[in-house]
């Protein structure tokens, strides 16, 4: 769907943009992360045609955006940052302009009628744009950019300045249009991306640093694969039941936390995903499993481990850090022994990007 080949952006004797290479398959949903002037928005504007590049190739489905321009637009939805809107119409009076500046194919009336459907905005379909919220305006926005029925829909902080019900609503909203639509979508909220975003592509002084899926990114940067949990009944029976499971490697109990429950931090054999097995084993047993969680590595702080090292020029890991103020009770089920260790502190480790 989607071919960036060897693009570069000079301003001057600034590099916004510098040998970027990658595909977006059709179907889709793509996340581009970066500091501020890390080079996104520049590249979405090139990819749509607004902006000219110094060298490299963009292709939108087969049409080269310099060569095709025309061709290429056709397929492409676009929300830049700051909605494109005329104010002073009413949501229908724009709509209908904007298929007409398109030269959209489809009749008019049930084109846009679907669209306004689709995100909500048939209570104020009426009403004039300036008049509306923050929320409802991003919302118009979206329409703008489904006009035509786009094959790829750009996305560029499009719940910038929204409140946490708005956010919620234009997430939602986002994840729809991703089954039917190739999404590019760039965000300064990280749950946000992670939520809608089957992968993500890390961008830092105008170089790809990161292009991968969220969950590959953790397990590759973290050296923590262990999953914490807690669990309703005595230490004694819960540490039976669970160093039973296959695929354990270790079981470090880290005490009471919680009246009636115990905390276990488990570490699962090297290509084992032991969430389901633990999970079905404390139901067969009918202890109540009240949380389970993963300990690798946050987008968040993916995000900013890879940024930090592209900035100094490594690639930076941290080791597993201390789990409870506490000894802890290890249980090997290799040796089939339980130890008490000591408390170790935090380790970090450089390594050659």
């Amino acid at each position: 769907m989607i071919e960036v080949s060897s693009l570069s952006k000079r301003y001057g004797n600034h590099l916004a943009v510098d040998n970027v290479s990658f595909s977006i398959q059709k179907g889709e949903v793509v996340g581009f992360l970066g500091p501020n002037g890390a080079g996104k928005s520049t590249i979405m504007n090139i990819m749509t045609g607004y902006l000219s590049l110094t060298a490299g190739s963009v292709s939108i489905d087969g049409f080269d955006v310099v060569e095709q321009p025309e061709e290429a637009k056709k397929r492409i939805g676009y929300l830049p940052e700051l909605p494109p809107l005329y104010t002073d119409m009413t949501v229908r009076e724009y709509l209908y302009f904007m298929c007409d500046l398109k030269k959209v194919r489809f009749p008019k009336k049930p084109h846009v009628e679907e669209i306004v459907k689709l995100v909500k905005i048939e209570n104020v379909f009426d009403r004039l744009i300036k008049n509306l919220s923050k929320g409802y305006r991003q919302r118009v926005g979206i329409a703008q950019a489904l006009i035509g029925n786009p094959d790829l829909l750009i996305l560029d902080e499009p719940t910038v300045g929204l409140d946490p019900k708005q956010i919620i609503e234009i997430r939602n909203l986002i994840a729809r249009l991703g089954k039917n639509h190739t999404v590019i979508l760039s965000s300064h909220i990280l749950s946000e991306i992670q939520e809608v975003c089957e992968r993500i592509i890390i961008i830092n002084k105008g170089k790809i640093i990161a292009d991968d899926t969220p969950d590959n990114l953790s397990k590759n940067l973290s050296k923590d694969h262990s999953l914490a949990l807690r669990v309703m009944g005595t230490e004694a029976e819960l540490q039976k039941i669970l160093a039973s499971v296959p695929g354990i490697k270790a079981l470090t109990s880290l005490g009471v936390k919680e009246k009636g429950s115990v905390d276990f931090i488990i570490e699962p054999k090297p290509g084992f995903d032991i969430r389901a097995a633990v999970s079905e084993r404390l139901a067969e047993r009918k202890k109540t499993l009240l949380s389970l969680h993963s300990n690798e590595m946050t987008l968040e702080q993916i995000f900013l481990r890879l940024t930090e090292a592209a900035d100094n020029g490594t690639l930076y890991f941290e080791e597993k850090a201390e789990l409870a103020d506490m000894p802890k009770i290890s249980f090997d089920l290799d040796m089939g022994v339980a130890t008490l260790e000591e408390e170790t502190s935090a380790e970090e480790n450089n390594e050659e990007e």
